[in-house]
C-alpha cells in the first residue's frame, strides 16, 4: 500500500477545478521509433494548452483554494507562465521570481501575463531563497513547486487521463526535474494500475533527483548544466524523494548530446490514436520484466538510448514504449534510440 503524501481523492477533486484547456491532453503515436525498437511508442503532450506545460494543472488547483490575494513562486520560467496565466483568471496578485539566465521567451511571457517578475543572479536555487525572502517579508502565499501538494496533485491529474486513455499500459515513462510529474503521475499509475513501471528520466547535466533516488538519500549538486531548464535542479526536497521512492521503478539519466540529435526525430509526424503509454501487460509471463526495465539493466550505452527516448519534451511531457508486434517486449540490442524533446 502507498503512504505518499497524496491522496488520490484530492486529485479527482483537483481534476474538477482545473480549467477544461489543461486537461484531456492529446496521446500521440510516434510512428518513427516503433520500427527501430519493436514496440509501441506514445507520448502524452503537456504543451497542448496556453502555458505549454503541465504546470497549469498545478497553479488552477492552487488560485482555486486561494480565491484571492498576493502569492508567490520561484520559477525556472514554466511554474511562473502557468502562475500568472491562472491568477490573472481569477484576480490574485503574482510575483515570479526567476534567474537572469532562464528563457527570455518565458520571461517575456510572465511579464505578459501580468505577473510582477523579479530576476537575480545565480540559478533557480537563489530564485527559490528570494522567493521565500519575500513571502516571509509580505505574509503572503509562498508557492514551492513539488513541496506543495498541490503542484504534484495537479500533475497528477495527468495519471487519471493515462490510465484511462490506456488501460492495458505496460510502462510509463516520465520526465524528473523536482519530482512533481514524476511523484504525481507515479502515485496514481501504482495505485490504480500498480503492474506498471514507472520509470523517471533526468538529464545527466542535472541529475540531483536521481542520484538520490539511487543512493535513497537527498544528494545535491554543485552545478546544473543542461538545455532541459526546466528540470534543471540542484537541491532535491525530502519529502518529494520519500514519495518517489515508493513509486518510481527505475529512475535514468541521459545525456545533453541524445537530447539535441532527438529533436530533429521529435519534430517527425506521429498520428493520434488511442495506443498505450506502454504495452498490453497479457502478452507478458509472470515476474518477466518490462521492455524498459530490461533496458535499464542493459550496458550504460542501451541505458542512454532508451532513456533519451522515453521523454518528448523533456521537462513537459509523458511517454512510454509497448509491447511490439509478435509480442516482442524488449528493445532490439542494436537499437537507436534517439527520441527526445525539449520545449
Amino acid at each position: 500500500m502507498l503512504t505518499t503524501r497524496l491522496d488520490t481523492g484530492r486529485i479527482r477533486a483537483a481534476r474538477r477545478v482545473i480549467d477544461p484547456v489543461f486537461l484531456d491532453s492529446p496521446l500521440y503515436r510516434c510512428d518513427a521509433l516503433e520500427p527501430v525498437l519493436g514496440c509501441a511508442v506514445s507520448v502524452k503532450l503537456e504543451t497542448a494548452n496556453p502555458v505549454r506545460c503541465f504546470k497549469g494543472r498545478a497553479t488552477e488547483v492552487i488560485a482555486h483554494a486561494l480565491g484571492s490575494g498576493a502569492v508567490v513562486c520561484a520559477s525556472a520560467g514554466n511554474l511562473g507562465q502557468a502562475l500568472a496565466w491562472s491568477g490573472r483568471r481569477r484576480g490574485l496578485d503574482v510575483t515570479v521570481v526567476a534567474a537572469r539566465s532562464a528563457p527570455v521567451a518565458k520571461l517575456d511571457r510572465i511579464r505578459a501575463l501580468g505577473a510582477r517578475l523579479e530576476l537575480v543572479d545565480g540559478d533557480f536555487e537563489r530564485a527559490r531563497e528570494r522567493a521565500a525572502d519575500i513571502a516571509g517579508q509580505h505574509g503572503i502565499r509562498l508557492v514551492e513547486d513539488s513541496l506543495d501538494l498541490e503542484t504534484c496533485e495537479g500533475a497528477a491529474t495527468i495519471g487519471l487521463e493515462l490510465v484511462e486513455q490506456a488501460p492495458s499500459a505496460d510502462v510509463v515513462l516520465i520526465a524528473l526535474g523536482g519530482g512533481a510529474m514524476a511523484t504525481g503521475v507515479g502515485h496514481v499509475v501504482k495505485s490504480l494500475a500498480p503492474g506498471v513501471e514507472v520509470i523517471c528520466v533526468q538529464p545527466l547535466g542535472a541529475p540531483a533527483m536521481t542520484l538520490s533516488w539511487r543512493q535513497r538519500r537527498v544528494v545535491t549538486t554543485e552545478s546544473a548544466d543542461t538545455i532541459a531548464d526546466g528540470v534543471a535542479g540542484r537541491f532535491p526536497i525530502p519529502e518529494v524523494l520519500d514519495d518517489l521512492l515508493q513509486v518510481a521503478d527505475e529512475a535514468v539519466l541521459v545525456r545533453e548530446e541524445s537530447i539535441t540529435t532527438g529533436d530533429a526525430a521529435a519534430a517527425r509526424p506521429r498520428r493520434p490514436g488511442g495506443g498505450a503509454v506502454g504495452g498490453a501487460r497479457g502478452g507478458r509471463g509472470a515476474g518477466e520484466p518490462g521492455p524498459l526495465r530490461r533496458a535499464a539493466r542493459g550496458d550504460d550505452h542501451l541505458r542512454e538510448q532508451r532513456g533519451s527516448g522515453c521523454v518528448s519534451a523533456l521537462d513537459q511531457s509523458v511517454a512510454a514504449l509497448a509491447r511490439g508486434p509478435g509480442g516482442r517486449t524488449s528493445c532490439p540490442p542494436d537499437a537507436r534510440h534517439r527520441f527526445a524533446r525539449r520545449q
